[in-house]
């Protein structure tokens, strides 16, 4: 079984996002913005229909804004991603939206996103607001980042954690669901640091 041997930043960093799963990705961001006075609701696993959190204000009765998260590591998101994003805030009739990734975007992502009202945060605008937080808000959002076994990833389909499996044919060991054969989810592992 895989443990991880890293210890836990003590301050905000890339390596932070590079070091934690997707689902805490998702936590970071969801406290981050309650953090600036949104109630959030998010999903755990499951299909979440191109929403990851909700945002809702407290004179609003509906969602005011909607989140999208991408923990993508050296692949850019690109305007295909952004596009479905937008139908997806048209087919909720939610004018506001923002596409959040630890990766980055591509040029024509970008400029399809200020175009339709899509706040594209990557990696380094995440990291230039969080370091506008005061100094307890940015140690939360570090608790948060680093909860539990922040390192293994979660089934996105289970919302449980993944564990090492060896392939039968041979070859490298890669992260698998824990209710295999039912769950066929597959993750390639990530280099060790």
């Amino acid at each position: 079984m895989a443990v991880s041997t890293r210890q836990p930043a003590t301050k905000w960093s890339p390596d932070v996002f590079a070091a934690i799963e997707w689902r805490r990705f998702e936590a970071v961001c969801e406290t981050l913005f309650a953090q600036a006075g949104f109630a959030t609701r998010s999903q755990s696993h499951g299909a979440d229909g191109g929403v990851d959190i909700w945002l809702r204000s407290d004179n609003a009765q509906a969602p005011v804004a909607v989140v999208q998260c991408k923990h993508w590591n050296g692949k850019q998101v690109t305007v295909k991603e952004i596009r479905e994003f937008f139908g997806v805030m048209a087919s909720h009739q939610i004018k506001r939206g923002t596409y959040a990734t630890t990766s980055t975007y591509t040029a024509e992502a970008q400029k399809f996103a200020k175009n339709n009202g899509i706040n594209a945060l990557d990696g380094a605008a995440l990291l230039a607001l969080i370091a506008k937080r005061t100094p307890e808000q940015q140690q939360a959002l570090l608790a948060v980042a680093h909860e539990g076994e922040y390192w293994r990833p979660t089934c996105a389909s289970c919302g449980i954690k993944l564990v090492e499996r060896m392939p039968a044919k041979g070859g490298g060991a890669f992260w698998g669901c824990n209710n295999y054969p039912r769950c066929k989810t597959r993750m390639q592992m990530a280099a060790s640091a």
